[in-house]
């Protein structure tokens, strides 16, 4: 009896140790993923049509998506903010709350979130697809870099084109508390304005601002990583994708915690 429990919790322990392993190992090669290309990015030329191409497919495209989910949840928010404080006297605070709640929080996450979902899936499947039927292999047999082709056209596309989508969402969502405290909560359009200036301070847009391009990146570098590494064929491309979902999104949320302590500590 004694010895079958030994042989069970050495059994056990390898198995523990075994997934301990795998994610060091999956760190390390993530890591190394992000020092390769940035010494590509430094060592040789930019593709500037690829860079042009995956800008126009990973952000401008994005544009919609972003547009609707900001527009509704500023509305949202005037809304439930506005009938919650209307009982108190503070519905002229909606203003405030709603500017605040999205240049700081609500538009660099939601942005950050749709990022991860349709164009870290994408880029996942994209890479995962050209990886599982060989062309990878074959950019390298023709001598190309598969990082200077495939990865650093993103990485620099979301590099630039999340601020834009992140100001986008900010002025949107503070549109949807406008258009919500105009004709639900009686406020003026002109005070609604005036307020929301007020409050926001240009620390808070540039932390926004650059929560965003930080999760973006490596959004970008965990959707790449995980085309890369895709194997058998297409169940590996469903399973590589929903993988990138699930590990941008968990990143950003836990990020955004550690981000806002940060910011606090700071002072900013």
């Amino acid at each position: 009896m004694s010895r079958a429990l030994a042989v069970a919790a050495r059994r056990g322990l390898v198995g523990v140790g075994g997934r301990v392993l795998s994610v060091f190992e999956t760190v390390y090669d993530f890591l190394a993923l992000v020092g390769a290309t940035a010494v590509c990015l430094v060592t040789k030329p930019w593709p500037v049509a690829a860079f042009i191409t995956q800008f126009y497919l990973l952000v401008m495209k994005s544009l919609p998506l972003i547009f609707l989910a900001a527009l509704s949840t500023g509305a949202v928010m005037a809304l439930q903010f506005g009938y919650g404080m209307s009982r108190f006297g503070g519905k002229y605070y909606v203003p405030t709350l709603v500017s605040m709640a999205m240049v700081r929080a609500l538009g660099p996450i939601f942005t950050c979130l749709m990022i991860a979902s349709r164009v870290g899936s994408g880029i996942a499947a994209e890479i995962g697809g050209m990886n599982v039927t060989q062309q990878v292999d074959a950019l390298r047999a023709l001598g190309s870099d598969p990082l200077q082709k495939l990865v650093v056209p993103r990485i620099l596309a979301l590099a630039l084109g999340a601020p834009i989508l992140a100001a986008v969402a900010d002025l949107t969502g503070i549109f949807g508390g406008l258009l919500v405290a105009t004709n639900e909560l009686g406020i003026h359009p002109t005070l609604y304005l005036q307020k929301s200036y007020d409050s926001v301070r240009l620390s808070d847009i540039l932390v926004g601002l650059g929560k965003t391009t930080f999760f973006a990146i490596f959004i970008g570098f965990i959707g790449c990583f995980h085309g890369l590494r895709t194997r058998q064929g297409t169940i590996g491309i469903g399973m590589a994708t929903t993988q990138a979902v699930v590990v941008a999104s968990v990143f950003v949320l836990v990020g955004d915690v550690l981000a806002t302590k940060l910011t606090w500590i700071i002072g900013w």
